[in-house]
């Protein structure tokens, strides 16, 4: 797992192995879902996890991500826990199940939040669960009370918006079990009928939604629209650290020339 996310610090369980570890996750492991529109579906155990975000050098979302950073954190020493939130960035907390993982870690007498595998917003650093602003580079990032719930506020495009809403209860790996069922066979579910992508680097942030692809550094972003699948698999050696030549095939429900 180290070589896999180019990371050779020291191993010790400090808050510097966390951050830095966390940040070499982010930037060599993609988001993304591909599997699922191949028809070829997710498990989120952890043999699995590992032979395809480690050994294949996939990406993967959020349960992936999460079971896999988990695993690693618990090898390095630490005591992380895992937890279920609903996204409500795009939609109200009513209509929002309980379908996202990330996970905290108890340090220096500080919950701090890791969210690996939230998609396109996601900080990559830890967030204290106190409500003070973390900044990295052009990314700001703070946790909010709602309620009873925190959630993980970011800036985007100078707006502070919620991300999802949890209670920060620990969750059983059965909860995520579940949760990746639904989320990757509903029909209805954005994972089953959209495309989506992220990648990191040091200086760049690449997303892709269907077809629309959005590139931002520090001088600002850039968008590009994927005519064809070829164009993907392109996109994919480019930015993601992959080749998939089965996206060549790939079906896409919401874009109608891939469907």
């Amino acid at each position: 797992y180290l070589a896999r996310i180019g990371w050779n610090g020291p191993r010790e369980p400090t808050r510097a192995t966390l951050e830095s570890v966390l940040r070499a996750h982010m930037f060599a492991v993609p988001f993304e879902n591909l599997d699922i529109l191949l028809g070829r579906g997710i498990r989120v155990d952890i043999e699995d996890v590992y032979a395809k975000l480690v050994t294949a050098r996939r990406g993967g979302y959020c349960f992936e991500h999460g079971t896999l950073l988990l695993a690693a954190l618990q090898h390095l020493g630490f005591q992380p826990a895992a937890h279920a939130a609903r996204v409500i960035q795009l939609r109200p907390r009513a209509e929002a199940p309980l379908t996202h993982m990330f996970l905290t870690v108890q340090m220096g007498g500080q919950t701090l939040v890791l969210d690996p595998g939230f998609g396109g917003h996601a900080p990559r650093v830890p967030v204290p669960l106190t409500g003070d602003e973390v900044r990295d580079g052009n990314d700001v990032h703070r946790m909010v009370r709602q309620g009873n719930d925190w959630a993980p506020e970011a800036r985007i495009d100078g707006v502070p918006t919620a991300l999802w809403s949890s209670s920060v209860e620990p969750a059983e790996p059965v909860d995520f079990v579940m949760a990746n069922h639904f989320v990757s066979t509903f029909p209805e579910s954005p994972f089953v009928t959209r495309l989506m992508l992220r990648a990191l680097t040091q200086t760049l942030r690449v997303s892709m939604m269907n077809q629309d692809v959005t590139v931002r550094d520090a001088s600002g972003q850039q968008k590009r629209v994927i005519a064809d699948r070829a164009g993907l698999r392109q996109l994919l050696i480019e930015h993601f650290g992959f080749d998939l030549p089965e996206v060549e095939r790939l079906r896409v429900p919401s874009v109608p020339q891939w469907s």
